[in-house]
């Protein structure tokens, strides 16, 4: 057999990570350096805001190791068998696949990075995901097997990174960045989790971990600042009750700043894509705020 181009090859490869979801028009990675910083909580309230919007969105727990996106989202059915493949699991309007489907809750996933590689593939080459505008893939923090095994499998519109304020947090993120950048995969923003805590008594705003810190980590990386999220009981009862607060309070400060995150990405990936969906997305978007006073 004749040596095949490096162009051919490269050809072959983006043909073959096309197949693996070849109805998904953008495919997001959510990743924090570290853990700890709500990761994703973020995933699951950012996957229902853009459902919300009327786009059909997807989203694969990734980590195989803390699998918590059943839990967060409350899915009442796991997935089911479609012949030969699964169909994803439906929680708030977002086709939900996880490796907590398949593992007992008591039960430590030990496995090796091709294990890990085996069924990240299968979450893509097995599961009916249909057509969706956005499948969002929550990955364990840091720049592991997981990282590097969605970059090989399939072709990322881009990663948003998650972090909190405080330096020893960022200082993770801006590695972080510099993995997704030696795969030339995009950096579509950040966004700053825990940013604050608003007194439910007083109302006094305290910054717990520092001021600014993903903002001015953001400018300095040269990747957009999506917005500020909140450290609020609220948020986390969601997570822990699977309603997230976009759901369960959908006039919340604390859904606005999720939705004005989503809006945020919905506009970079259409500048990136030179996709027109944009425009008419954030319209949906705004309607869904005006009645709720969230405008």
């Amino acid at each position: 057999m004749g040596e095949v181009s490096s162009g051919a090859a490269d050809q072959g490869k983006a043909d073959g990570k096309e197949s693996l979801i070849p109805g998904v028009k953008h495919v997001i990675a959510i990743s924090s350096g570290k853990g700890g910083v709500g990761k994703t909580t973020v995933a699951t309230n950012l996957s229902v805001a853009l459902s919300q919007t009327g786009a059909k969105v997807g989203l694969m727990d990734a980590d195989v190791y803390g699998p918590n996106v059943p839990m967060m989202m409350g899915v009442p059915q796991p997935p089911e068998k479609e012949g030969e493949k699964i169909k994803p699991a439906e929680a708030h309007g977002v086709k939900v696949m996880s490796m907590g489907f398949f593992v007992p809750e008591e039960t430590a996933v030990v496995w090796r990075g091709p294990m890990v590689h085996t069924a990240i593939q299968q979450f893509f080459r097995d599961v009916v995901w249909g057509e969706l505008d956005y499948l969002l893939i929550d990955l364990p923090p840091g720049t592991g097997d997981a990282q590097l095994t969605l970059t090989q499998l399939v072709p990322l519109t881009g990663a948003v990174t998650v972090t909190t304020p405080q330096e020893v947090a960022l200082h993770d993120v801006r590695k972080g960045v510099m993995m997704f950048k030696k795969v030339n995969v995009p950096l579509l923003g950040l966004i700053e989790n825990m940013s604050y805590f608003v007194c439910g008594h007083c109302g006094e705003r305290t910054e717990i971990f520092s001021f600014a810190g993903g903002e001015r980590a953001a400018e300095k990386m040269g990747i957009p600042f999506f917005g500020r999220i909140p450290i609020d009981p609220a948020i986390r009862a969601g997570g822990d009750t699977g309603t997230p607060i976009v759901v369960g309070d959908p006039t919340s400060p604390q859904t606005k700043a999720f939705q004005d995150v989503a809006s945020a990405l919905i506009d970079r990936v259409c500048e990136l894509k030179g996709d027109d969906q944009s425009d008419s997305l954030n319209k949906m978007l705004k309607k869904i705020k005006e009645p709720m006073g969230l405008s």
